[in-house]
């Protein structure tokens, strides 16, 4: 039993360290998901709906919070410290997460947890199913707790508390060091929005009582249909709803076209507006080098002409859907850099590069 309880010791103080560390390379990705639960809390529960609302502007500083504790308890899990207070911290944790999983999956809301960031896409069931187990786990490890000795590591601790925060002020100030998503640099965008082999499904069926599946649908009309399931879930685009239009109808194809310098400019408060000075240098340097400049944002029209005005942003924009900017680009404004469909660079308004970069990245 003291093996057992020393190996279940080391995996979930492992999978809290790799959990967090993911969730700390993107923590606006985080604040995303955050803001998404306490917008379907305050929906559903209208008691509580000025509590929630509340946490919106704080979801930024939760993400950090949370994803820095699931660090800094797996580090001290896994070096002894303290580790009665530590069990029982997690505990309360992992009830919190069963939560929100258990929430997402019964009621189909928030469907994916980012239980692992952008990393690894978890279905709800089975989020929720992972979170039972660590449930399980955790409270063995309390009922076990005999077993383990404290050790005085507490400076091992301590600088994993240090370096979880270090490394989510430099994913917030900058961007991401690893980028997980699909607009990342490297990818063809117009190759992702495409599956990767053709689509092969099967129709379950009913007739007299019985279901059975075919792989093509059957010609017989006594069957009566039930659904149609994908089998090569894999082969789906894994873009499917990136498009941008205008007033005069859909530019998505356009923005495959040559060389593309995109300026993204999200709807919200946090739009550094001090940046736009440099991009709009950015911009004029490369008239003349064949590089089309273009604003993406989901702000109405009024509102994006009126900053394109404000700040002297002579170029044309495009509509596209909020979450996908923020998919795109974790920072407001964000420069994103194309050629022909493939991306070629990505950066935050707190690293806007010179004209010799973007042509060199080209």
């Amino acid at each position: 039993m003291k093996i057992l309880a020393h190996i279940v010791r080391f995996l979930v103080g492992g999978i809290f360290i790799f959990s967090g560390l993911v969730k700390l390379n993107d923590p606006v990705g985080t604040q995303i998901k955050l803001e998404e639960y306490f917008e379907v809390f305050a929906t559903d529960m209208p008691f509580m709906h000025d509590f929630w609302m509340a946490l919106v502007p704080l979801a930024l500083y939760l993400s950090v919070l949370m994803c820095a504790a699931e660090v800094v308890l797996g580090v001290a899990l896994l070096a002894s410290w303290r580790l009665k207070q530590v069990n029982w911290i997690l505990l309360a944790l992992i009830v919190f997460f069963t939560f929100l999983t258990f929430y997402s999956a019964y009621f189909n809301k928030v469907t994916d947890c980012g239980c692992f960031g952008d990393f690894l896409k978890l279905k709800p069931w089975t989020s929720f199913t992972k979170d039972i187990v660590l449930l399980v786990l955790i409270i063995f490890l309390i009922w076990q707790s005999k077993v383990f000795r404290s050790l005085p590591t507490g400076s091992l601790v301590a600088f994993s508390a240090i370096f979880s925060i270090a490394l989510a002020i430099y994913a917030i100030r900058y961007l991401p060091p690893v980028d997980f998503l699909p607009y990342k640099i490297g990818n063809n965008i117009p190759q992702l929005m495409q599956p990767s082999e053709s689509l092969r499904y099967k129709y379950i069926m009913e007739k007299d009582g019985k279901t059975e599946e075919f792989e093509k649908f059957p010609t017989d009309t006594t069957y009566k249909y039930k659904e149609m399931v994908l089998i090569n879930e894999s082969a789906k685009p894994k873009i499917t709803d990136y498009k941008v239009w205008n007033n005069e109808g859909d530019f998505t194809q356009e923005t495959f076209t040559g060389k593309k310098l995109i300026i993204i400019i999200k709807n919200g408060p946090d739009l550094n507006v001090a940046s736009l000075a440099e991009i709009r240098s950015l911009i004029n340097s490369l008239k003349g080098t064949g590089v089309e400049s273009l604003i993406l944002t989901s702000n109405s029209d009024a509102e994006i002409q009126e900053i394109r005005k404000a700040y002297a942003l002579d170029i044309p924009y495009y509509s596209a859907d909020g979450t996908v900017l923020k998919t795109i680009s974790r920072s407001n404004p964000g420069i994103w850099l194309m050629n022909n469909g493939t991306v070629k660079g990505k950066w935050h308004y707190n690293t806007t590069p010179d004209k010799e970069e973007v042509l060199g990245k080209l």
